[in-house]
């Protein structure tokens, strides 16, 4: 696991998060049309290159298999490469999150049921929702703390 410092955000390494994000998003986020997908995906680039705090898991070859981005104490992105979910990766980032970066508090989509029971699971608790996300759109979105 390794920070990656705005300086060091390459448009090869970004190209290689973006993809994962797509693979990723594909899989978990099911109320989302190819379309919605491809229209998020614009500002995908934009979010990694500008995030605070943008922490990778590679595998051995130094490929990312996952990634989260923090900002202040807010979990802002966790995303796991498909083929790797399930092996403990989302666990290992979010407690390096929680322990090193202090990381109390996230949002996830009320449409994303695996993601809200992992993140309960890890100690999350709702205690806001509102019924559209930022962009306006009718994907109810879950606002968690740590308790």
């Amino acid at each position: 696991m390794e920070e990656i410092s705005q300086s060091r955000r390459t448009p090869a390494l970004i190209e290689k998060l973006v993809v994962l994000w797509e693979k990723s998003v594909e899989v978990s986020h099911l109320f989302l049309s190819t379309e919605e997908i491809s229209e998020i995906k614009k500002y995908v680039p934009q979010a990694l290159k500008e995030i605070k705090h943008l922490i990778i898991e590679s595998d051995k070859k130094g490929k990312p298999i996952a990634f989260m981005g923090i900002y202040e104490h807010k979990l802002e992105m966790l995303f796991v490469n498909p083929d790797d979910m399930n092996k403990g990766l989302g666990k290992k980032l979010l407690e390096e999150a929680i322990s090193h970066y202090l990381v109390r508090e996230l949002t996830v989509n009320e449409q994303n049921p695996q993601a809200r029971a992992f993140y309960e699971y890890m100690g999350f608790k709702i205690y806001k929702r509102e019924a559209i996300d930022k962009q306006g759109q009718p994907y109810p979105i879950l606002y968690m703390n740590l308790v």
